[in-house]
């Protein structure tokens, strides 16, 4: 069931009239307030689209948003954000702020700037997108594209005893990302907004409670927006941590495949997606794969076997198996050549063996061939029988469910938002620990030390905003959902010749309370307007036009659900009202 609706951006006071009257002498009192929006007051440069911009090819959706006037490229990967665009982006903060404090979360605003000191600190300063700079007496400094490092040092700080916890903080902020083809405009960009929760928890138990508040308070907040979307386990990559969910919008421009199957609710992304294990018994051929370890002193090789007879020749390692395997795993490497072994003469070898190659090897039916360059093996893991160490393909038997049609179906889809269960991977290497008294069973009876438990929570905003914008497009222009619309309703009048006070009525009389912008524009004729209007997509468009004129009937326009009816003046209000409901 849909949360409620939340409070509109604008609230109006004004009261309808009693009845409906025909001339000027019917203006309200001059006391009225007038409520509504004028699109005459606002800065809207809706037009084609600059030579830069049709050189540089860009997508359909950022066409859009720039000829609706929301946003305008000033680089590559670098938006500005337009009027229109502001007021999506305002409403998208409101209802996150809605959310995050149904949740107790408190609002706070983090420095863009984070230092190269902090990032060594937690092993993370290696990443290929960050933007590094330096200030005028050479301090290493760098853009943050997330703040764990940041916000950890700042509660480490502050934090008193482990009885201030739980504390939940949370921003909404500007992130960089040194891209190295930024594409698809706010999907892909090296300056995006995002919100950015942060949980710290005195006890494992306690952070896994909040984790799922979390999850609640996203399912309600996506559910507000009126959208699908999945929810997919996924890995924690560069973040961190030891469970991850993502949330995605399903689209062909997405960059990310999501495997759902089609008898139960297994939905995972492709990089943990691994197909049910089977037991070979005659021997099938041996794919291997060599990665690194995190502190890069170990090679780590893989042995997976297929089976030869299905014809599986193909199959690939999935690392993120792997990393299930040995948790040590880097993942950034997607693998390791042999001409980099020969240049590394000290390193040593991890060997991982999925249960079909360990049992054949034991069995003698099968040999392993020795690490390049005869170096060392210190230690060989064998994955659980139960355990595939492949990637999923089309069609593969779903791994969860024992449904004899079960099977996976690849969806392509963008990230929208992710939880992360970060544990001790920032609150240990930064020190941010707490001393409280031993848990039931511990021994030592005196105070213990222990790593803070954390969190991390993202919502990509402006990324959310172009991907809204994306999935409900059409050939005309924009269709945005009703709670983040720049405008609920947009009046049309048709020429000069409507009476003010008519308009005045419909705006802040039969629409009061509602988000409404009447389109005053006096150098611009009907036609015009009406295009311009399906291009910014409001949710729902009322012309007051020769039928209104004629017989006091408004048009009421409603592009996304094929709404197009003349309405009685004194049913204008509930049938908007209505139409907005489904939107």
């Amino acid at each position: 069931m849909l949360v409620p609706s939340f409070q509109r951006f604008s609230l109006r006071s004004a009261a309808a009239p009693s009845t409906l009257c025909s001339s000027s002498s019917r203006l309200f009192s001059t006391s009225t307030p007038y409520k509504y929006d004028r699109l005459s007051k606002f800065w809207i440069p809706t037009s084609g689209l600059t030579e830069k911009e049709k050189r540089e090819d860009i997508d359909d959706t950022t066409a859009d948003l720039v000829r609706g006037g929301f946003l305008r490229q000033a680089h590559s990967g670098v938006f500005h954000m337009l009027p229109l665009g502001q007021r999506v982006q305002a409403k998208l903060e409101k209802l996150i702020d809605k959310h995050m404090s149904s949740i107790d979360a408190n609002k706070v605003s983090l420095s863009s700037i984070s230092s190269e000191e902090l990032w060594k600190k937690t092993n993370r300063l290696q990443g290929t997108q960050l933007l590094k700079l330096r200030d005028r007496k050479g301090n290493k400094l760098l853009l943050c594209p997330t703040h764990e490092e940041e916000i950890t040092s700042l509660v480490k700080s502050l934090l008193v005893s482990y009885k201030s916890l739980p504390l939940r903080l949370y921003q909404i902020s500007r992130k960089y990302r040194d891209e190295m083809r930024p594409r698809q405009g706010l999907l892909r960009a090296k300056e995006f907004l995002m919100k950015d929760l942060y949980t710290f928890d005195h006890l494992q138990s306690e952070a896994m409670e909040t984790y799922e508040q979390v999850r609640e308070a996203y399912a309600n907040f996506f559910a507000e927006l009126k959208i699908p979307y999945l929810v997919a386990q996924a890995d924690s990559g560069a973040i961190g941590g030891d469970l991850s969910h993502e949330y995605h919008f399903v689209s062909p421009n997405g960059e990310d495949t999501i495997f759902t199957c089609n008898s139960c609710s297994y939905v995972a992304n492709e990089e943990v997606a691994t197909p049910r294990a089977s037991e070979l018994e005659t021997p099938g051929l041996i794919q291997s794969w060599r990665g690194l370890s995190k502190d890069r002193w170990k090679y780590v090789e893989v042995f997976a076997m297929v089976d030869a007879v299905n014809n599986a020749a193909e199959a690939q390692i999935n690392i993120h198996a792997v990393k299930k395997i040995y948790s040590d795993l880097d993942t950034a490497f997607t693998a390791v050549p042999d001409s980099h072994v020969s240049d590394h003469k000290d390193k040593k070898v991890i060997r991982i063996l999925d249960a079909n190659v360990a049992r054949h090897v034991e069995a003698g039916t099968v040999t392993l061939p020795p690490p390049a360059h005869d170096k060392e093996i210190i230690t060989t893991h064998v994955a659980p029988a139960s355990q595939s160490l492949f990637a999923v393909e089309l069609s593969t038997p779903c791994p969860s469910c024992n449904a004899p049609s079960g099977s996976l179906t690849a969806n392509r889809a963008i990230e929208i938002g992710h939880t992360f269960y970060l544990g001790t991977r920032y609150s240990a290497p930064l020190g941010l620990v707490t001393s409280s008294p031993p848990l039931p069973g511990e021994s030592d009876r005196r105070a213990v030390s222990r790593p803070v438990q954390m969190g991390c929570h993202g919502i990509g905003v402006s990324r959310l905003l172009s991907a809204a914008a994306g999935l409900l497009r059409d050939e005309r222009g924009l269709n945005w959902p009703r709670a983040i619309a720049p405008w609920e309703v947009l009046v049309v009048p048709s020429s000069d010749k409507i009476d003010a006070a008519d308009v005045e009525w419909a705006a802040a009389g039969a629409l009061q309370d509602l988000d409404v912008v009447v389109d005053d524009r006096k150098d611009r004729g009907l036609g015009w307007k009406l295009k311009d209007a399906e291009l910014m997509g409001p949710g729902v468009i009322v012309v007051l036009g020769t039928k209104w004129q004629q017989d006091r009937k408004a048009e009421v326009r409603c592009r996304r659900l094929d709404i197009f009816q003349d309405v009685e003046a004194d049913k204008v209000g509930e049938v908007v009202r209505s139409i907005l409901e489904r939107l």
